[in-house]
């Protein structure tokens, strides 16, 4: 018996190949792409970051000499709480970073949702052929 298609059972068995190859191509592609958006957002990423601190430290050195020299008398207490002030930021950006490291999805997210998504597609296509005795 033939199906509608002129292929019979033989020729969508030759298809299957294809079909798999088919779509492992497309999920390589997909891959690829989001290691490059990955690549060129993280490298984006580290040179704002490199800038920021760059300028803030400049920013920093520059706020606290003016301090001093205004304040010159009472040198001891400010370099005292400008140290207190620091030191607490640093532990703020700390508790900051370490959440954010924290809650990253990762890098393949898509790539392997669509994964499972195939496989979940390919099992329901198998089951769906078997006899049900």
């Amino acid at each position: 018996m033939r199906s509608a298609s002129g292929g019979g059972p033989f020729a969508a068995l030759k298809n299957i190949p294809i079909s798999l190859l088919a779509m492992a191509h497309t999920r390589l592609q997909l891959l690829g792409n989001e290691i490059l958006t990955e690549k060129h957002r993280a490298l984006r990423e580290l040179t704002l970051v490199l800038a920021m601190v760059a300028c803030a430290g400049m920013g920093v050195l520059l706020v606290v000499g003016l301090a001093i020299i205004l304040l010159w008398d009472q040198r001891v207490w400010l370099l005292s709480g400008l140290i207190v002030l620091f030191l607490g930021a640093a532990l703020v950006c700390l508790a900051k970073l370490r959440r954010s490291t924290h809650s990253f999805d990762g890098v393949f997210a898509g790539s392997l949702a669509e994964l499972q998504e195939d496989l979940r597609q390919l099992k329901a296509a198998s089951d769906h052929g078997k006899d049900p005795r």
